[in-house]
């Protein structure tokens, strides 16, 4: 069973560690601000859900990641649906997430939990690939 639960404290080494690109710094901003979502089975963390808030108003998926030998057992799902009712409940109306343009898996999975491709834009120094967006109505 999974257990999804907002990240504390006490997560920030293990978030740090396996979101190596964020930087601990950001990942401990992100914690105080609860713009982390963890998902633990039997105890232990499993997977992670980073977001933040684009124009400071819209959810932003920045970030999910089950480790791997924990995917594709729902654990991503759990923490993207967890994070979409607790959005839904601070009133949201529309989700946001981003993946470069040529990670096809990430981007089946988006579509498979209902966001539709809104536009890609290219990045120069940042990526090599443009970033694809998608949106998800949901209220």
């Amino acid at each position: 069973m999974v257990e999804v639960a907002s990240a504390g404290q006490a997560d920030i080494d293990w978030l740090a560690r396996e979101d190596a690109s964020a930087g601990k710094a950001w990942v401990s901003r992100c914690v105080t601000l609860g713009e982390y979502l963890v998902a633990r089975q039997a105890g232990e963390i499993v997977g992670f859900l980073r977001f933040s808030r684009f124009w400071g108003r819209v959810p932003y998926m920045e970030m999910i990641r089950v480790l791997p030998g924990h995917r594709r057992s729902g654990v991503g799902t759990a923490l993207f649906l967890a994070w979409e009712e607790a959005m839904r409940g601070e009133g949201a109306r529309l989700l946001m997430t981003s993946s470069e343009c040529d990670e096809s898996r990430p981007q089946d999975w988006h579509r498979r939990n209902g966001f539709t491709e809104t536009g890609a834009i290219e990045l120069p120094g940042l990526q090599s690939v443009p970033e694809v967006f998608f949106i998800k109505r949901i209220g």
